[in-house]
């Protein structure tokens, strides 16, 4: 297989809905997890899938992204596979930025033709999901398709926000419509098996995983130049000019990380006692940064439901579902509950930390705090005393300290919070 496909991740535009997190980084750069970026998710599930030549298209706010790839995936001398960025530049051809999905892989696929491939996987860098490619393209190969498209039931409510389709009885897709309004979705719904059909999920959605022959995209790019959009304009293109299309259907679990929202419930969810996304896998790793940091440290600590990230150093009363990113430091007396904290991206000296002054604290969260529902990016200076709590009660907003996003507090990366402050 990995000789034979191409894997592609798109990296996304400004990533506006989960701003204030991608202000500074892409959102494929994230963190998530405690010690990964979004970025690692796909390109894990590539490597699992023996697939070793992966580009990532980029164009807004790539150093960090650039950075974390350049440092965790290097190949020895003897492999031919590679995870290159390709960031949105200008050309003869071309002198615009990424205008949609599909623009950034036609402006971008000039640089494949230095590789034989027969097909191209095109993944999206903010979704949590764990999938072995190899079944897909079995599937594609199996039903000689033009392109396969990985599908998941979901319920009516989530069925507005993708682009839902109905197979006929061999699987093959033969209708397709881009998010749908509530009331067209009676002529949507589709014979699931259990246990969607208890659970109401009758709307096949597209993951926004495809896997297209090569001869056939390159097709479409040619006779269709301005369709910027996989979803809106290339997919509907393939079934009214009579290509194969197939449907895979994915029964595993999968979450797409587009808002706050999401993102904030869906790390939370690893702090499960047995999550539906599987971190302790003897054989589906998820790779990342091999940072070489020293265990953590925790000290009369009262923890319930919690995962934490290595280099930490904790003296916390109380952490309650929560995810406790690397290098985090959390003083005595503090309580956190239902919240991600990201960590830090350097150690402080102890000096620095115990000479801190109210209005300049050490990076962390000081003595005596109390932080619920909250997103706490990376250094961040917390100092004692300071109360943060979210909530349904909370409208959304942009203050000084934070953001308020469907009920979650914010606090982006670098904030300096004085002690005594209360949010």
């Amino acid at each position: 297989m990995k000789d034979s496909v191409i894997a592609v991740i798109l990296g996304g535009g400004r990533g506006t809905r989960l701003f204030p997190l991608t202000d500074h980084r892409s959102k494929p750069a994230v963190p998530v997890g405690g010690k990964y970026r979004l970025v690692d998710i796909p390109i894990s599930n590539c490597l699992n899938s023996d697939i070793r030549r992966i580009y990532v298209l980029t164009q807004f706010n790539s150093a960090s992204l650039n950075r974390h790839i350049k440092n965790t995936y290097n190949f020895d001398a003897f492999s031919n596979g590679f995870v290159d960025i390709l960031a949105a530049e200008q050309t003869a051809e071309n002198t615009s930025w990424f205008q949609g999905t599909a623009d950034a892989v036609r402006q971008s696929i000039h640089h494949m033709e230095n590789h034989n491939y027969e097909h191209v996987l095109i993944l999206s860098g903010d979704q949590l999901y764990q999938m072995d490619y190899r079944a897909m393209l079995a599937r594609h190969k199996e039903n000689e398709s033009d392109l396969t498209v990985a599908t998941i039931p979901v319920v009516a409510e989530d069925a507005t926000g993708f682009g839902i389709m109905k197979t006929n009885k061999d699987g093959m897709i033969d209708s397709f419509v881009e998010k749908p309004g509530l009331e067209e979705l009676d002529a949507w719904k589709s014979d699931v098996p259990e246990p969607y059909n208890t659970q109401n999920k009758h709307f096949l959605a597209s993951m926004g995983i495809y896997i297209f022959n090569r001869e056939a995209l390159l097709g479409l790019f040619k006779d269709n130049p301005d369709a910027t959009d996989f979803g809106k304009e290339i997919i509907p293109k393939t079934l009214t000019e009579g290509m194969k299309v197939s449907s895979f259907e994915f029964g595993g679990y999968w979450t797409d990380i587009g808002t706050i929202k999401s993102f904030f419930d869906a790390n939370l969810s690893l702090a499960d006692t047995v999550p539906e996304f599987n971190l302790y896998d003897n054989e589906n790793y998820i790779y990342t940064r091999a940072r070489l940091l020293p265990a953590s440290k925790i000290m009369g600590t009262t923890m319930e439901y919690c995962l934490m990230a290595e280099g930490s150093i904790v003296e916390a009363s109380r952490i309650v579902r929560s995810v406790i990113g690397i290098r985090s430091r959390i003083a005595k007396g503090t309580t956190v509950e239902n919240s991600i904290i990201m960590g830090n991206d350097r150690y402080q000296s102890r000096e620095f930390i115990d000479n801190a002054d109210p209005e300049h604290p050490a990076m962390g969260i000081g003595q005596r705090c109390f932080i619920s529902n909250c997103i706490i990016d990376k250094n961040v200076c917390i100092g004692n005393d300071v109360r943060i709590v979210g909530g349904d009660h909370l409208p959304d907003g942009d203050h000084k300290y934070h953001y308020v996003r469907d009920g979650i507090c914010i606090v982006k990366k670098g904030t300096v919070i004085p002690s005594g402050t209360i949010i």
